[in-house]
């Protein structure tokens, strides 16, 4: 089963121990309605570990991701195994504006945030 997803804005950002891809839907006024944030957690005791945040619901892992392809303004994510979070959905697929300042995120952050589970597609 696949969860789409459709977002205006893309950011990405690097904090002390994560990297981190944020999608968001906004309202005319700026609000945000929906968003998505992707995070690649590095500790110093711990193996790299990604999460995803749905509108405050938080699911990840060291196991979460088995490929993902990012396709001009479409990523697919696909789940090791069903997100309960979701309706166990195995599929995330997000579409976002391609804007110049997204597609810069998302070249910025895409490999950073989700390493070597990118398979396949182009940027």
């Amino acid at each position: 089963m696949s969860h789409s997803r459709f977002y205006d804005t893309v950011t990405f950002d690097v904090r002390d121990n994560a990297t981190m891809l944020f999608f968001a839907r906004t309202s005319d006024e700026g609000d945000i309605e929906d968003y998505m944030l992707l995070m690649r957690s590095v500790e110093d005791d711990f193996e790299e570990s990604l999460y995803i945040e749905i509108n405050e619901d938080l699911f990840g892992g060291h196991n979460l991701l088995s490929e993902v392809r990012l396709l001009d303004n479409t990523l697919t994510l696909i789940l090791h195994e069903p997100a309960k979070e979701l309706d166990n959905t195995s599929e995330i697929v997000l579409t976002f504006d391609a804007t110049e300042e997204n597609l810069a995120s998302m070249e910025a952050g895409a490999f950073r945030v989700l390493g070597d589970t990118i398979k396949g597609g182009n940027a």
